[in-house]
């Protein structure tokens, strides 16, 4: 197993860790200290209510949070600061997350903050300010590789967060510190945590969408895109309900669907596809959920690209960078298993042909491309194929 980052060889470098109140970071912050490196501990101010308060696991970087950030700091007797990202978060992340909604799409606001914010524009910042790495609370590791630093999953499958930083770009990756990386269980965190004196050893984890701390994305979208009543269709194109906005639906989801008429075989209903210009869902059997490939046009590497790599060959062309299949695993959520697939890039496109069907994929997602426990890179979809030729027949 791949063993954490660690920078001791490197002497002592300036670490800017973000503290997001939670015991991860409060952890990682202590084990950059411990490892005799200059540390500064920042928190980041998301919300444009400051007066918002966590709700047990629901909701971050609030003011709760960032005393409980603070705490930890004065503790470790490093600087701390609290930086205020709330606008470029409400543009890059929340807005983006409404749009991408309003088109049928089901984005990954995780991933847009990572992507924008923490490794974005809080690197950016810390670069000027002349820090050396920035450090979080992510469970994954970096390892210098044949062909320079490569991403890959954590000690432990069970807490891998790899695939939430699979946005991460090669350049990024030179400056990213994880030293959570070779922990085998949360449990060991929390441990440490509760060894070295801090309070919030045993604060919950976050969980759900961080703007929308009652965990209510329906109405919370209601409110800001509207409510426009619409029809739902089975397979056949019938009428089998209504609804107040397409945009409150994903691709793969069963519950909340109120249909007036139920299936012919009694089976349950899934979403199958959202039709945001005409305000319509289809929804259909579980079966029909399967596709056998995905292609998305926002493609990113995270260390060497797959030529580089050795993985497959230059397909370049006028459209920029192309290369030949390779064999990887997709995933295509945080806590979804990956499956085995066939990958290559083209036309500005990296493809992904599935082996086994695969249920329940949306435009909006993101997909992560691994080659045995190293991130690859990734790409928004923005496409599927049916693996469904017929009703109950899948592609050979």
């Amino acid at each position: 197993m791949l063993s954490g980052q660690r920078f001791s060889t490197l002497g002592v470098v300036k670490v800017l860790v973000a503290m997001s109140g939670g015991v991860d970071s409060a952890v990682a912050a202590a084990r950059a200290k411990d490892e005799g490196h200059e540390v500064v501990g920042v928190h980041l101010a998301l919300s444009r209510m400051p007066g918002v308060l966590r709700t047990g696991s629901r909701g971050c970087c609030t003011v709760e949070d960032s005393l409980d950030a603070r705490r930890v700091a004065d503790a470790l007797e490093i600087p701390f600061y609290v930086w205020d990202f709330s606008e470029r978060f409400a543009q890059d992340v929340v807005e983006d997350f409404i749009s991408e909604y309003s088109e049928g799409r089901t984005p990954n606001p995780c991933m847009r903050c990572n992507q924008h914010i923490k490794f974005h524009a809080v690197l950016e910042r810390g670069l000027a300010l002349g820090f050396d790495r920035v450090a979080t609370g992510h469970y994954a590791s970096i390892v210098e590789g044949p062909k320079g630093k490569e991403l890959h999953r954590a000690a432990t499958w069970a807490k891998d967060q790899s695939y939430v930083l699979g946005v991460l770009t090669t350049e990024q990756l030179a400056y990213c510190y994880f030293p959570l990386g070779d922990t085998p269980s949360k449990e060991l965190i929390r441990k440490e945590a509760a060894d070295r004196g801090f309070a919030l050893a045993q604060k919950p984890d976050s969980h759900d969408i961080c703007f929308i701390p009652d965990g209510d994305t329906r109405g919370w979208l209601a409110d800001r895109v509207g409510v426009a009543e619409g029809q739902v269709l089975d397979e056949q194109g019938q009428v089998v309900g209504s609804h107040q906005g397409a945009h409150a639906f994903t691709v793969g989801q069963r519950k909340g669907l109120q249909l007036g008429f139920p299936a012919a075989d009694g089976k349950p209903r899934y979403v199958l596809e959202v039709r945001p210009k005409s305000n319509e869902v289809v929804v259909g059997p579980k079966e029909m959920l399967a596709i056998s490939e995905l292609a998305g046009r926002a493609v990113s590497f995270a260390g060497s690209d797959p030529v580089v790599s050795g993985y497959g060959e230059d397909r370049s062309d006028e459209n920029g960078f192309g290369c030949s299949p390779f064999d990887c695993q997709v995933q295509v959520r945080a806590h979804a298993d990956p499956v085995d697939a066939t990958a290559w890039v083209t036309n500005g496109e990296l493809v992904v042909s599935i082996h086994e069907p695969l249920l329940g994929v949306s435009p909006g997602q993101s997909a992560v491309i691994y080659v045995g426990t190293r991130v690859v890179g990734q790409c928004t979809i923005d496409r599927t194929v049916s693996a469904v030729v017929a009703p109950g027949v899948l592609r050979a």
